[in-house]
């Protein structure tokens, strides 16, 4: 099947979040990696990007952690117009050998976490709606290439990224050698749920001790790309904080669709690494074969990721 063209389409037609024609064909074509199609961003598009960058840039100086501050300095973002991946990829790829890489919309679970394995980074290429500044549920450009990606920077960081991904590999082969098809699929679910808790509560929305002030900065992505939760998580005295505990983690429900009431921090990247490490090695002794119900509810499509996964 032929890959979808940027030349089909009319320049600056748009890529705004769930109305850009580019991502349907590409979805209905069943492609999950893809070109960046430049050309087809609106004004509007270069527009609500530059506001979102410029409103964070101050919220950034004040609460992120500091090896975030010298990744978004190292990726050399343009803070007007929207960013090419090539460009990204030009400063980043030397640093920690990553990679952002497009995507048409969701990645399977396993196929997700295997990426990471690999230092690349699925990457959405839409935008939100102008007047969508505040919220989106589904992540855009700006969550991945402000929010993660700059923390791909830091070699520690993307070290535990790919310790997150092999341990994915891990489970995989685990669940695989599994015989009994009801317990296989009961014990994969309860796995990517633990799994899926782990990389909420330290990837996309961690709190760290900071050195130099002996107080707390955001390294999560889902913070660090919210105006108004990135000051939330550090001021607000209705957050609930906690040292980052693995059984209180694998073990704890999150909901999407409000500021967080319960956050977990982390003494710095090398000790989220340990955290990876303790993760495999409770899945390989079965502590996480039956971790307590809940959300995230676990899909299908995320199910036979690890089931049918080729380790």
């Amino acid at each position: 099947m032929a890959s979808v063209l940027e030349s089909d389409f009319t320049p600056g037609i748009g890529m705004t979040t769930t109305e850009a024609p580019y991502i349907e064909k590409a979805r209905t074509q069943g492609e999950v990696f893809i070109d960046q199609p430049y050309s087809l961003y609106s004004e509007e598009n270069h527009d609500t990007w530059k506001r979102l960058y410029a409103r964070m840039l101050p919220h950034w100086e004040k609460y992120a952690n500091e090896h975030f501050i010298r990744g978004i300095e190292n990726l050399c973002l343009d803070p007007e117009r929207m960013p090419r991946l090539e460009d990204v990829n030009k400063f980043l790829n030397p640093l920690t050998g990553f990679k952002a890489k497009a995507v048409a919309g969701y990645v399977p679970a396993y196929q997700f976490f295997d990426c990471l394995r690999n230092r690349d980074f699925p990457t959405t290429i839409t935008i939100r709606k102008a007047e969508k500044l505040d919220y989106l549920p589904e992540p855009d450009i700006f969550h991945d290439i402000s929010g993660h990606v700059p923390m791909h920077t830091d070699k520690a960081f993307a070290d535990t990224l790919v310790r997150f991904g092999e341990c994915a590999r891990t489970a995989a082969q685990m669940c695989q050698e599994i015989k009994d098809k009801d317990e296989q699929v009961r014990r994969v679910d309860s796995i990517i749920k633990a799994m899926a808790r782990f990389f909420w509560f330290t990837i996309e929305f961690g709190l760290m001790k900071d050195s130099a002030s002996g107080g707390l900065k955001a390294y999560g992505s889902g913070l660090l790309s919210s105006y108004g939760e990135l000051e939330y998580c550090i001021e607000s005295p209705d957050v609930q904080r906690y040292p980052c505990q693995l059984e209180w983690v694998v073990n704890q429900y999150f909901e999407i669709d409000h500021y967080q009431p319960l956050l977990f921090i982390v003494d710095s990247f090398d000790h989220l690494f340990s955290l990876v490490d303790e993760l495999e090695k409770w899945m390989l002794e079965g502590k996480l074969n039956n971790v307590a119900p809940g959300e995230p509810l676990v899909n299908e499509e995320d199910l036979r990721s690890f089931l049918e996964a080729n380790v």
